[in-house]
């Protein structure tokens, strides 16, 4: 069975210290748990978290979703937020993890990506610079969150022209944000093989589609 890798960037940055983050935790846990009631799902989707503050760490390494483990994410009290670091380490990760197709080998599908952040690049110079690096890895799709009023709508349009704005932090928004990326991977996964372009479903009243 070819994979289906799939990317998570998320936001641990100083502002989402307390309930953001504790709701950040338990919307993964629920879209996680949807996921796995999806037998196409379980038979393809690979799963990377990783998380950026000052620093980009990756979370969980790509891992088959049967086996996949969500670990706690924590975040700093202050902090700032280093999405162009994050885009760096990405880069290098999909570079390696994602199989080519050949010849004699079929590759995985194209991989997604979800970007979720509460805030702006605080790394503008090197967020800017990754961009075009991160369109040649072929996504199937590339989606932004802005959430909260502090998040920064345009600075993601330049990465993506999928961008998706979540008004607040809590838990009823997030769980319902990461319902609707659950439909969208299922989506991904219905899509691939067919050469298009993943089409994101309608998304619910609570998340604002950027154009």
């Amino acid at each position: 069975m070819r994979r289906l890798p799939v990317y998570f960037l998320l936001d641990t940055s100083g502002s989402m210290y307390g309930e953001p983050i504790q709701a950040l935790n338990n919307a993964l846990s629920g879209m996680i748990s949807t996921l796995r009631t999806d037998p196409q799902a379980l038979d393809s989707l690979w799963i990377s978290l990783i998380t950026f503050n000052v620093n980009a760490i990756e979370l969980v390494p790509l891992t088959e979703l049967v086996s996949f483990q969500l670990p706690e994410i924590l975040c700093p009290q202050s902090g700032p937020t280093h999405t162009g670091r994050a885009l760096e380490l990405l880069y290098e990760k999909v570079s390696t993890d994602v199989i080519q197709g050949s010849a004699t080998v079929k590759g995985d599908w194209k991989p997604l990506l979800f970007i979720f952040t509460d805030g702006k690049p605080s790394d503008l110079k090197l967020y800017r610079d990754m961009i075009s690096k991160i369109k040649t890895l072929n996504f199937g799709a590339i989606v932004g969150c802005a959430a909260g009023h502090a998040a920064n709508d345009s600075l993601l349009k330049e990465l993506t022209d999928s961008v998706v704005h979540l008004d607040s932090t809590d838990s009823s928004t997030l769980k319902t944000f990461f319902k609707w990326v659950s439909e969208t991977i299922e989506q991904g996964n219905k899509s691939q093989g067919t050469g298009e372009k993943v089409q994101l479903p309608p998304p619910p009243d609570e998340i604002i589609l950027i154009v």
